[in-house]
C-alpha cells in the first residue's frame, strides 16, 4: 500500500484533513441523494402515509400497485415510445452534427471561421424561451405541430456539443493528420478514421449529456404537441399529477421513478467512459 493511503504512516494533520474531506463528501452525498431516496420511498407508500404528520420515511408495506397505476392511468407505454424516439433521434443527430461542425471549425480553414464560431458561442447567452414563439409559428406554417419532425428537427443543433468536440479536435496532434494527408486521406476519412477514434472518451461524455438532457425535455414537447399520442414521459408525469382531483403523490413518484431508472442504468453502464471523458477534457483543456 502506498504511503498516501496507509493510515499508520499518515501524520495527524494529514489524517484530520483526509477525515474532514471524507465527512464533507459523505454529507454532500446525503444531501444530493436524499431527494432520490425520498422519491423511491414515496413511490411505495399508501396515500395516507404520504400526507401523514410527522413524515413517514419507510412505508409499512411496499405498494407495487402504485407502479401499475402510474403505467395505466395515463398511456405511459406510448409516452415511453415517444421519449425513446425523441431522445435517440436527437442524440444521434446532435452528435453527428457536432462531430462534423466541430471538425470543420477545428481542422478546416475557411473565411470568417473564427467569427462564425464566435457567433455560435453567442447562442449560449440567448435563453431558449426567446425563440419559442418564432419556432412555434414556423412549425404551424409547415403543419408540423404534433408530429415527430416538429419535435425533432428544430432541436437538432447543439452549440454546447459543437463547442466540446471542436475543442477536443483542436488539441489532437497535428502530426497524425499530416501523416494521413500524405497517405492520401481526405477530410472525411481523417475525421472518421483519425479524429473520431482518438476522441472516444469525449464522444461518450457528449452522448450521455445529450441523452440525459433530451430524455428530461419538458417545455418543447409540451408546446409542440397537443395529443396524448405524441406526448413524452416528462409531460406524462405532469398529466399523472392532475389525473384526479387529489394529488396522489405516491403514484406520481412511481411514474417519476419509471422515468429516472433508465437514466440511472445508462449512467451505470457508461460511467467509466463518462469519467474518462471528463478527466480527458480537464487534463487537455
Amino acid at each position: 500500500m502506498s504511503k498516501a493511503f496507509n493510515i499508520r504512516t499518515m501524520t495527524p494533520r494529514r489524517w484530520l484533513s483526509q477525515g474532514a474531506l471524507y465527512c464533507v463528501l459523505i454529507v454532500s452525498a446525503m444531501f444530493i441523494g436524499f431527494p432520490f431516496f425520498q422519491m423511491l420511498m414515496t413511490s411505495f407508500k399508501d396515500i395516507n402515509e404520504v400526507y401523514q404528520t410527522p413524515m413517514v420515511v419507510f412505508p409499512k408495506t411496499l405498494r407495487w400497485q402504485n407502479y401499475a397505476d402510474a403505467w395505466t392511468l395515463v398511456p405511459m407505454g406510448r409516452f415511453t415510445i415517444n421519449s425513446i424516439i425523441y431522445t435517440t433521434a436527437l442524440t444521434l443527430g446532435e452528435l453527428l452534427m457536432g462531430v462534423g461542425a466541430g471538425y470543420a471549425f477545428a481542422r478546416l480553414r475557411f473565411p470568417f471561421r473564427d467569427r462564425l464560431f464566435f457567433l455560435i458561442l453567442i447562442t449560449f447567452m440567448i435563453p431558449g424561451q426567446i425563440t419559442l414563439i418564432p419556432r412555434f409559428i414556423l412549425l404551424a406554417d409547415l403543419q408540423w405541430l404534433n408530429t415527430y419532425q416538429g419535435l425533432i428537427i428544430p432541436q437538432l443543433s447543439s452549440a454546447f456539443g459543437l463547442f466540446l468536440l471542436r475543442q477536443n479536435f483542436k488539441i489532437l496532434p497535428q502530426e497524425i493528420f499530416d501523416a494521413a494527408t500524405i497517405d492520401g486521406a481526405g477530410h472525411l476519412r481523417k475525421m472518421f478514421s483519425v479524429a473520431v477514434p482518438m476522441s472516444k472518451p469525449i464522444l461518450w461524455t457528449v452522448t450521455l449529456l445529450i441523452a440525459i438532457t433530451r430524455w428530461n425535455d419538458y417545455q418543447w414537447p409540451l408546446i409542440v404537441t397537443n395529443t396524448a399520442e405524441m406526448r413524452v414521459l416528462p409531460v406524462g408525469i405532469q398529466m399523472l399529477k392532475y389525473i384526479q382531483d387529489m394529488s396522489y403523490w405516491n403514484i406520481v413518484m412511481a411514474g417519476t421513478a419509471i422515468v429516472v431508472v433508465p437514466l440511472l442504468l445508462l449512467f451505470l453502464f457508461t460511467q467509466r467512459q463518462f469519467v474518462e471523458g471528463a478527466l480527458s477534457g480537464a487534463l487537455k483543456g
